[in-house]
């Protein structure tokens, strides 16, 4: 099945990896692709230990996709297809229990991303695995594709106020 955890609020990354570490715990192996996420994280940084686990993640440039040169966008365009393709054929091949697209909604919005590829996939009958995807928007094509939609919301956080974010609990 298909889940999309979207919106404003935190923790849509961390609701992803939830099913990743239910699968590992069954044995499954998880891919996890991360667009427009190149630093390390919390999450990523202990999954990268843990046997079973693939991850695919990497950016030109560094700051945010308004901050990027022409260039750099489109660099990062070629690394996000290049891992959107080794996420999907891992899928495909049965090499992965999970697939998490994490940030695929902003790569899409963004026009960092082949959308028509990863619709294609999404549409692929049958699927070999769960897929999970995450973004801020609530686009439709991924909505009407998913099995599972999940909005998060914010309604107060520390950033507000200028809070940097904290290594363990945003990073």
């Amino acid at each position: 099945m298909i889940h999309y955890y979207y919106g404003d609020g935190k923790g849509k990354t961390t609701a992803a990896m939830g099913p990743a570490i239910r699968a590992l715990g069954r044995g499954k192996r998880v891919c996890i692709v991360r667009f427009l996420k190149g630093g390390p994280s919390g999450e990523i940084s202990f999954l990268e230990g843990v046997p079973g686990v693939t991850i695919c993640r990497g950016k030109a440039g560094r700051g945010f996709a308004f901050q990027m040169a022409d260039e750099e966008k489109a660099e990062t365009a070629r690394i996000h297809n290049v891992h959107l393709r080794q996420g999907c054929d891992a899928a495909s091949n049965g090499a992965c229990g999970v697939l998490i697209l994490d940030e695929v909604g902003d790569a899409l919005s963004l026009g960092l991303l082949d959308g028509q590829a990863l619709l294609r996939f999404l549409d692929t009958p049958a699927l070999s695995c769960e897929v999970v995807m995450t973004g801020h928007a609530p686009l439709s094509d991924l909505m009407e594709r998913s099995d599972y939609v999940t909005q998060m919301q914010k309604h107060k956080h520390p950033h507000d106020r200028g809070v940097a974010a904290r290594a363990g609990i945003e990073v």
